[in-house]
């Protein structure tokens, strides 16, 4: 019998400290590439979009929103990583 892989939860507080440096960067951390990308393209955007005056509207909000879903997705994948690893026996990794 081969023992299970391990487990490597993801941290919620560094994925938002990188979300607040480079936005996206805390998605990628968390395994969610595209995503990353996407909020990194968005985020451009939204920096032009200060020429015409709404993007100094949208950019805090993008800012803010981009620290919290990094966090919350990173606890949500720390609950499916939890509740697989009941279901398999495997032990914690911490990363």
């Amino acid at each position: 019998m081969q023992p299970n892989p391990p487990v490597f939860y993801k941290n919620p507080g560094l994925a938002a400290v990188l979300s607040f440096f480079w936005m996206g960067l805390g998605q990628i951390y968390n395994g969610q590439l595209g995503k990353g990308i996407l909020f990194m393209i968005a985020y451009a955007f939204s920096w032009l979009l200060m020429f015409v005056l709404i993007g100094f509207i949208t950019t805090p909000i993008m800012f803010v929103y981009g620290i919290w879903d990094a966090y919350t997705s990173a606890e949500k994948i720390n609950q499916m990583l939890a509740q697989s690893q009941d279901r398999t026996g495997a032990g914690p990794t911490v990363s």
